[in-house]
């Protein structure tokens, strides 16, 4: 269900970024040259450290086109609505700032030094 306004206003979006979902469990942005949507989902908080306890999370992913295969990898979780927003403007400014935007390696390995507010740690040690 859509909410009457954009978690991000557009005159806060990159240039070529626009909404693509605004609904209470998701969040989506998107550029068309070259195509990548960077999106924010509500989601289990199964694969979170147990000890805290978190049971709902958002977790953000980008999706890509390598050729004609569409390619989607989770970024990170966090554990609030606001985070997930503010972690989507750092994913863009980003893929906005990486050398060879249009090379979806360097896209990778952009959004990989991405760092995040109110991160939630994973299972692993």
């Amino acid at each position: 269900m859509p909410t009457d306004q954009e978690p991000i206003p557009p005159e806060a979006l990159p240039p070529g970024w626009g909404p693509a979902d605004n609904g209470t469990d998701r969040i989506a942005y998107r550029r068309s040259r070259p195509r990548i949507e960077l999106s924010a989902a509500l989601t289990e908080g199964v694969h979170s450290h147990p000890s805290l306890g978190v049971e709902r999370c958002w977790e953000l992913r980008y999706e890509y086109d390598i050729g004609e295969l569409a390619v989607s990898d989770a970024i990170c979780r966090v554990s609030t609505r606001h985070a997930a927003i503010e972690g989507l403007l750092e994913c863009m400014a980003r893929v906005r700032d990486a050398a060879g935007d249009d090379d979806p390696m360097g896209i990778r390995a952009a959004l990989e030094g991405a760092r995040f507010g109110d991160v939630v740690p994973d299972r692993s040690p």
